[in-house]
Formats: structure tokens, sequence, C-alpha cells
């Protein structure tokens, strides 16, 4: 017999139940098996000495960046092994894991975890690409891809999603992110983690997410890579906390500590981000490891006084597993003997460690089928999900007089030019090191496969492009630089380029960024296109051809000129695997593009950082002045995208005209499709609270739908705006707060949406 207490906790989880959706049973069985697995766990606990637990809050390098005294066979077998990671190979992975399971002492198998980004064997577009689809349906697919990938490869654990805020361009790991938005970006969030994790971690085709770089990466002064951070209170909850606390509610299982300083306080060891934030604010049931070394690193950032206390600092702010660089192995068991960190605390690090691995089954299913990789790596639904997500990524930014798309007809002669137009490496971006080069479709092979024989299409690559520093990523995980053009070679080839133009019916300019120029350690001082490229460019459209740009970026770069004298601008960015399929399709109206900027594109790179929701200054009808030099304002703002066809916001309306705190209403809009051709639009809903205890960003994000119309075609978008949209966090207050105010909105195609509708929050 139930007591009353025990019903009316019955009543409540049948209750929530009904409300998000779930069955009581379910519901039910999720929560014993909770219970299970905590028991499991516990069992577990009470056999471990302080070694083996600290074994399993340490990450080794199956591909070691740090020297080892004592071989991983050995570290594996102690039971000194909770994660390894950098090995993709199913059989090197099997031979450890067989060591884990079979000679430690307690049988505990290990994590294998891998920076899967964007796509394992088959490779996806960029992070910043998916982002611009503003559809997160299709980044969830496409990361479900990537994991069953991944697992069958022997991957437990990717080191993804990142989904730092970034607002400056020359920060290299733009290219990693959703860009600049915090809601657009907290929807990509989780769309990723639901994509990576799925609904059930024991499925043998999903792995455990990393929400990373946790907090503020992105803000990097100067956009310099793994510079310090300085974020206010306001901005940190606002801007660029959102994304990840969005994929703790999505459920997350593991959350990565950043390099940098946030506020001259160490990520790793930042108990506001780690404690008071992740565990105490969100309830984070999940664990966190370093960033690679950064345990270590802590006595380089000169915050520890030697390791000892860079392990201390790291483990009690709340760090459960230092990556690679031996910390807590090397030192935390003479910290517990000494009684300055108590067995308590390591059993509660240790904890969610191994309920990963329960959660995983790698108890009952250690080891990876060997037999069966292949097979997923060659599914050709793959390679077809790769191709419509490179096709939904691009981003058509200028089509005077319908340049595009082109036609077969008028197109019996093509000419790619430019240094992306045939580079295998250059079409998959950064982070691609176990998807095959061999593998990806360049853009002349996409347009030669799109035409056939009844064309004549030809290749000049016109000028060279080369980083002035190389990193270790360039040298460990791209591909072996091709030695410099002479002076003789450069001019020669610019020649043939141009004569080749010269007897061509349409030109292709295939310009950007190698993939080697953004990512880690690839942070940029210009955003002007390197090398001679623009040179190229200018003479290119000088002969007065039909041209094309087709832009192969990891971030937006200077295209100011372009964006006056070239008829027809499509940013593909790094297009994955199928990018020059995918590519041609969109080219000659197989496809119609329909992506959106997920990032403010600038005029120079003076302006950087750049955004759109920045705040009302005491003059704002000259924002668009702030220089002397130059305008202010971007060269494309933020969700701008056009199409083969175009559309038509009208009729906004609100639902009503006031409400209270804690109510919602509905905006809506009608969307039509005035063009001859079906295409996609990206409708999107700005707000601004016009007064308030707090100024507010001239505009902020808060709902979009990404819908596809036939010609004239004409639907009703709907969107709700509830107490989690309005409200913002007051550093006055130290909390969240919606006041009482006047809001505007703005509904359309971009941040400059210029439709209005407005209502009013009272007490």
């Amino acid at each position: 017999m139930k007591t009353p207490s025990a019903a009316r906790a019955t009543s409540r989880l049948l209750l929530t139940c009904a409300l998000l959706g779930i069955t009581y049973t379910a519901t039910l069985a999720a929560q014993s098996n909770d219970a299970e697995i905590n028991r499991k766990v516990e069992d577990l606990l009470r056999q471990m000495t302080v070694e083996e637990k600290v074994g399993q809050l340490s990450q080794l390098g199956g591909m070691p960046f740090i020297p080892d005294s004592i071989k991983i066979d050995e570290r594996v077998r102690r039971g000194h092994a909770g994660s390894i990671l950098w090995l993709s190979d199913p059989k090197a992975i099997n031979r450890l894991q067989h060591i884990a399971v079979e000679q430690s002492r307690l049988h505990i198998p290990a994590i294998f975890g891998l920076d899967v980004i964007h796509g394992f064997k088959t490779i996806f577009p960029i992070p910043l690409a998916m982002a611009a689809s503003w559809d997160p349906a299709l980044v969830e697919r496409s990361q479900t891809v990537a994991a069953r990938e991944a697992r069958a490869s022997g991957i437990h654990w990717t080191f993804a999603p990142m989904v730092d805020i970034a607002r400056d361009a020359r920060w290299g790991r733009i290219i990693e992110g959703a860009g600049e938005d915090p809601y657009l970006g907290a929807a990509i969030a989780r769309a990723q983690v639901r994509g990576f994790q799925g609904t059930d971690l024991g499925n043998p085709e999903r792995v455990l997410a990393c929400a990373k770089h946790f907090a503020g990466y992105g803000a990097a002064e100067g956009g310099r890579d793994y510079e310090s951070v300085y974020i206010s209170e306001d901005q940190m909850w606002n801007v660029y906390l959102p994304p990840f606390q969005a994929a703790a509610e999505a459920g997350a299982v593991t959350f990565m500590s950043a390099y940098m300083d946030l506020n001259n306080v160490p990520a790793t060891a930042n108990r506001f981000l780690l404690q008071d934030v992740l565990r105490t604010a969100w309830g984070f049931q999940g664990f966190v490891v370093s960033d690679a070394n950064a345990v270590g690193d802590l006595v380089t950032h000169g915050f520890a006084t030697d390791k000892q206390d860079a392990g201390f600092r790291a483990l009690t702010a709340g760090v459960n597993m230092d990556m690679a660089s031996h910390t807590y192995l090397d030192h935390i068991p003479a910290l517990v003997a000494a009684g300055r960190i108590p067995m308590s605390l390591i059993d509660e690090l240790v904890r969610p460690v191994l309920a990963a691995k329960f959660k995983l089954k790698l108890f009952e299913h250690p080891y990876v089928d060997e037999s069966r990789t292949e097979a997923v790596f060659n599914a050709p639904e793959h390679r077809q999900a790769a191709r419509v997500a490179a096709q939904r990524s691009a981003v058509l930014l200028r089509n005077e007089s319908a340049a595009l798309p082109l036609t077969k007809d008028a197109s019996k002669s093509v000419a790619v030019i430019g240094p992306l137009g045939d580079s295998l490496n250059d079409m998959l971006g950064s982070w691609t090191t176990f998807g095959l080069q061999s593998d990806a479709v360049t853009i002349l092979q996409g347009i030669k496969y799109k035409l056939g024989s009844a064309s004549k299409v030809e290749f000049a690559p016109g000028v060279q492009i080369r980083k002035q520093f190389v990193s270790m990523f360039d040298t460990m995980l791209g591909p072996k630089p091709t030695p410099p053009w002479t002076e003789d070679q450069s001019a020669a080839e610019f020649a043939k380029a141009v004569e080749l133009a010269k007897r061509s019916d349409v030109i292709v300019l295939a310009l950007g960024q190698a993939a080697t120029m953004s990512g880690e350690l690839a942070s940029q001082a210009s955003l002007e296109l390197p090398g001679r490229q623009q040179q190229l460019m200018e003479a290119i459209v000088a002969l007065g051809k039909p041209v094309v740009l087709v832009l192969v970026t990891g971030r937006p770069v200077n295209i100011t000129w372009a964006a006056a004298h070239v008829p027809a601008i499509l940013e593909v960015w790094h297009a994955g695997t199928e990018a020059g399929n995918a590519i041609a399709d969109l080219l000659f109206g197989d496809a119609v593009p329909g992506g959106k900027l997920p990032v403010t594109w600038p005029l120079s790179v003076g302006q950087e950082p750049l955004y759109y929701a920045h705040n009302l200054s005491h003059d704002p009808k000259n924002q668009d002045q702030r220089y002397w030099d130059e305008a202010s304002k971007p060269l494309y703002p933020f969700g701008y995208g056009l199409s083969y066809t175009s559309f038509s916001f009208t009729n906004p309306r609100v639902s009503r005209k006031e409400l209270k705190a804690g109510q919602s209403l509905e905006v809506s809009v009608d969307v039509e499709n005035t063009g001859s051709r079906a295409g996609d639009e990206v409708a999107q809903l700005y707000i601004h609270q016009q007064t308030g205890s707090a100024s507010r960003p001239v505009r902020e994000l808060k709902g979009f739908e990404r819908l596809t119309l036939a010609p004239h075609e004409k639907r009703t978008v709907r969107f709700q705006l509830g107490e989690r949209e309005l409200r913002y966090w007051n550093s006055a207050a130290k909390g969240w707060v919606v006041e009482p105010a006047k809001f505007d909105v703005w509904v359309g195609g971009s941040s400059d949406a210029p439709l209005h509708a407005g209502f009013t929050v009272t007490r």
C-alpha cells in the first residue's frame, strides 16, 4: 500500500509525464535503470583502490603528445585509464580494450574518445556551415551518421559539439561553432547532442556528446586562439552560456573545460563555471573532462605553483577527468593519502564516469565488431545525407540579373579557376583526419559529373595559397604541403588561368581559404583573400565573361570588391565529402540555395568583433558612421541569404497586445513564394525590450523556421514568445527577470527585417 507521500509523488510524476508526452511506464523503467546503474557503480567503488579510482579520472593518449615513462599497455593493465583518446583504428582499440577488460584487476572497460566534429568517415560541412542551414533537424541527422560511423570504429565518445559563441571572424575556431547568436547556437547545440546520443546510450550506434569549451572560449582577445577572455556577468549569462545550458538540457553526458583564463581564473580550475553554474544552477549530473593537457597547464598559466597544486585545483574545482597530462595519476593519490583531498570527493567525481560506462553498456559489449566497420562506412545513404547537408548549408550572397542558376545549354565550355577548384582536402575542412581525402568530390569533379561529355570543363589554379606560419595541427593532421611556386611559375599559372577564361563560355571562380587556414591555432590578423586571389578575380572579371564566385571558407573574408563587381557569389564553406556534387547541383539549379548567415559578414577586418545584437547608443541614427574612413555597417547582416526565387513577408500580428510575466503570446506572419520556382526561406523573429533596469540589444533572435514553398504558395508561420524568450539575466538583480516594458517585434528573412509589430508586458 502506498503512503500518502508516495501517492502524491506518483501523482506529480504522472502529471509531469503527461506534460512532457512521456509514458509513465517508460519513466519508471528509466528510473529503475538508473537505480540499477547506481547500485553497480557503488559496488565497484567499494572494491576500488584510490589508485584505481584516480585511474578512472585519467584519460591517456593512445598517441601521446606528452612522453610517459610507463607504457600505455601497463597503465591500462593497472586500471589507470578511465579513457583513451587519439585512436581510430578498431584493431588498436580492441587490443587495448582486451587489456582493460581481461587483464586489469576489476575488468573495467575504457571509454575511447576522439574529435568527431563534423563527420567521421563521411565528412559533412563544417559546423559553421551546418548552422548556416538554420535546420536543426538536418544537423541532428548528420551527427547521427557521424555517431554511427564513429561507433563502428570503436569510438564511444566525441569531443563535440563545440558551442562557443564567436563574434570575431579572426578567431580560427569560429569554424567549429554555430556563429554569433545564443538562440541559434542553443538550437544547434540541442540538435547535435540529440544526434550524437539519441535517446538511449545503450544503442551501439550512439556516442557520448561533449559540450565544449566551457565557457567563453570564443571571446578570446583580438580573436587570438588561447588568449585570455574577459566577459561581464550579464554577457556571460545572456550570450555565452545559453548554448551550453541547451546542451545540458538536451542530456549531454560530458562537458569539456576550456584552456583560457576567464576573468583571470583559468576555466579548468574555475569553480564559478564548474560548480556554481554547471552543477548548482543547471543540476548537471555528468562529468567534466579538461581540454588536452589543460590541468598540467595550470602551472604554465602562473595559476598553480606546481603539478601537484594544479591537480588539486582542477579536481577540487570539479574537473572529473584529466586529459592526457598525467597530473591526476602522478599526484592525486598522494594528496588523498595526506588528507588534503577526501575520499568522498574522489568517489563523487568517479561515479558519473563509471555510470557513463554502464549506460554505454561497455561492461556487456566492450569490443567493436571489426567485421561491420566497412559496411557502415560504405553505406550509400551516408553520402547522400552529406550531399543534402552541403546543399542546404550554402548561402547565396549575391545574384544580380539572375546570373544563377547556370544553364547547361549555355555552358558548353566551363573554366573552373582558382586554387580551391580541384583540391580534395580543402573541400573537407579542419578536424577531418579520419575521413578519407580520396572520397571527397572537388568542385571541378562535381561540374564534370553534372555536365558529362556534352560540355568541356577545364581547370587552372591561377594562383597558389599558403599559410605564413604552420602549426602542429598542420604538420600532424593536414596534408603534406606542396612546394611554393617560383616567380616564373606564378606568372605562368596566372596567365594560363586568364587565357582559359578567355576561351570559355562560363567561369566558375573557386576562391577562399585552404582548410588549414581556419580551425585550432589558425587565427588570423587579416580577412583578405590569401595570396593573389584578389588580383586573379579582378583580371577574370575584366574579361566581361559570365563569372560566378564560389567561396570556400571557414569564416567570413573580405569580398567587398566582389560584392560590387561579381554578378553571383555563393558561399559554400568547407562542404565535406560530397562538396563538389552539391555545389554543382546548386550552380545548375538541381538544388536551390536557402542557407542564411550565422554570422555578421564584415566589410573589413577593422570592424571586428562585429555582431548584430549590439546595444543602442546615445546617437543611434549614426550607428553606421562610427568610423570616419569606412561605414561601420556590415557587408551582409546576420541571417541574410538569397534564393533563386523571391519571398514576401506580410501581415505580422501578435495574439495579444498585453501580457503579464509568466504568460505567453503568439506572433504570426504570412510568408509567400512570389517567384516561379520552389525554394526555401527562413522566417526569423526578433524582439527588442524598449526600456528597463538595463539596456537591451537592439534586436535579439527569438524564433526561426526554415520552410519550403512552391511557386506562389503562401504559409502562415507561428512563433511562441513566453517567459524564456522575454527574460534576461540582470546583474543588479543577480538573476533572470521579465520586466514590464514595451517590446518591438520584427519578422522577416534576416536581422534587418523591416516588418514590425509590438506588445507590452505589464505587472
